[in-house]
């Protein structure tokens, strides 16, 4: 009984604040508020999966390998091989997509050995949708289209790239030709990134550039590796995706890593709500796929776009197929005891990446649909109390309906309850912040939830 109570009191207490009937929240198994549960795909997200196209997909892929090599290196002025030559068929396809303003993003990048050896012109290509209600709020989705072979600073042999990462590409490009018939509110850019298999260097040249303009790039997510549903041992996995997010962030001050080891949230960090996020919008019949969310930055001995932006402090995660074949990436192509190495369309799974695609696109039109992530989220530590009381900044969005509070027991990996409180920037929880860890989330008038903000002590 005297369990009982303490929820009771503590739904009294989050209804009083707001200015809702007393017990109008359900009561959860485990305490207050009622359990948190998947968002499910609304009629323009289901409609938008289903235009996804596995045919364009895969005439992407195969255009890309075609090139014969996309090598950093390789030629910039060949008209049909070399990353020259790639770089300008990207950037017409682009731009043959309406509503999208497309770039050509380039600098000099400065010899960097042993990686680059003498100075080169590194390019990404990039195409922005520009939001219709909330422009200033951005969501970044990006493949890789620089490819190599065995040896990494060769430019000149065949490094067709179809699976690492032709399909990456492939996944952002079709999502521009899809998303670019509606009117997202936030702004969404698709980009097809140079540099990445000597260092990253496109990527970092583009969240620099993001962060110098002061850009609230409130998510990152790179698809590197994601056109293989098949294991090197020939077995299968065609309906999931790993995502792979980091805990502690690579941007940390000191400062901030204090408060961390002071009051716990190795298991918080902003990539890790956009990891729960994804799995509450994307795993469900419409993208028929399970994301395994992976608590790692990357895979042993390797990196991802992500990490440029991860760098800037910006939320980024990395989707790549569940079981890598190494046979099927840098890899010289050639026939060898039997076994044919090298990355070729031949080895891609078309049907997976559409679904990879859906599952990217479930998540980049739920972002955009929703309000913002968010911002300045506190828990008050200035007394010794049961209760807990966070506050928080309210968005701007037009359409904002109010704010719930999720909260979970510090041992689970996921939001378990969520308390709705209104359209309030503080509210009150009988609920004790040494016991459980709080977060924030923003709802609109139709429904959607945006990610969660893990709040720090003031």
């Amino acid at each position: 009984m005297g369990t009982r109570r303490t929820f009771l009191s503590a739904s009294v207490a989050a209804a009083a604040l707001v200015g809702i009937p007393a017990g109008a929240e359900e009561l959860g198994d485990r305490g207050p508020g009622r359990p948190v549960r998947p968002q499910p795909p609304d009629a323009e997200l289901r409609a938008i999966l289903r235009e996804i196209d596995e045919r364009r997909i895969e005439a992407t892929i195969r255009r890309l390998a075609a090139f014969g090599t996309r090598h950093t290196l390789s030629s910039q002025d060949d008209p049909v091989r070399g990353i020259g030559a790639a770089r300008d068929w990207l950037f017409a396809e682009f731009s043959k997509i309406p509503n999208l303003a497309v770039q050509l993003q380039s600098y000099i990048q400065p010899a960097a050995p042993p990686r680059i050896p003498v100075e080169v012109k590194i390019t990404n290509v990039v195409g922005t949708l520009r939001g219709s209600t909330n422009p200033e709020r951005v969501y970044v989705i990006s493949g890789h289209y620089d490819s190599r072979c065995t040896d990494g600073l060769d430019g000149v042999k065949d490094a067709p790239g179809a699976d690492d990462d032709a399909s990456g590409v492939a996944v952002a490009m079709e999502l521009a030709r899809v998303m670019a018939k509606r009117k997202p509110k936030a702004t969404l850019v698709f980009v097809a990134v140079a540099g990445e298999e000597q260092g990253l260097f496109g990527s970092d040249f583009m969240a620099k550039q993001f962060k110098a303009a002061n850009t609230d790039v409130q998510a990152m997510f790179t698809n590197d590796i994601v056109g293989s549903s098949t294991a090197d041992d020939g077995s299968r996995d065609p309906h999931t995706i790993r995502l792979f997010a980091e805990g502690v962030p690579t941007a940390e001050t000191p400062a901030q890593a204090n408060v961390r080891r002071s009051v716990g949230g190795e298991n918080d960090s902003t990539s890790r709500q956009l990891s729960r996020f994804v799995r509450s919008v994307a795993v469900n019949d419409a993208t028929n796929m399970n994301v395994r969310v992976v608590y790692r930055r990357d895979r042993y001995l390797r990196g991802g776009d992500h990490i440029s932006f991860l760098t800037q402090g910006y939320p980024a995660c990395r989707f790549t197929e569940p079981h890598e074949n190494f046979a099927h990436q840098h890899q010289d192509v050639r026939v060898e005891n039997g076994v044919q190495f090298g990355d070729l369309p031949e080895f891609c799974d078309f049907a997976f990446t559409a679904r990879v695609a859906r599952v990217n696109g479930a998540v980049l039109w739920s972002l955009a649909s929703a309000p913002g992530t968010p911002k300045g989220v506190k828990i008050d530590t200035s007394q010794l109390t049961n209760q807990s009381t966070l506050l928080w900044t309210r968005g701007t969005e037009p359409d904002l309906a109010g704010y719930e509070i999720v909260w979970r027991e510090t041992t689970d990996s996921d939001w378990t309850n969520v308390i709705n409180v209104g359209d309030v920037t503080t509210a009150k929880v009988d609920l004790s912040k040494d016991n459980v860890f709080f977060g924030v989330r923003a709802v609109d008038k139709s429904g959607h939830r945006s990610p969660v903000a893990f709040p720090v002590p003031t």
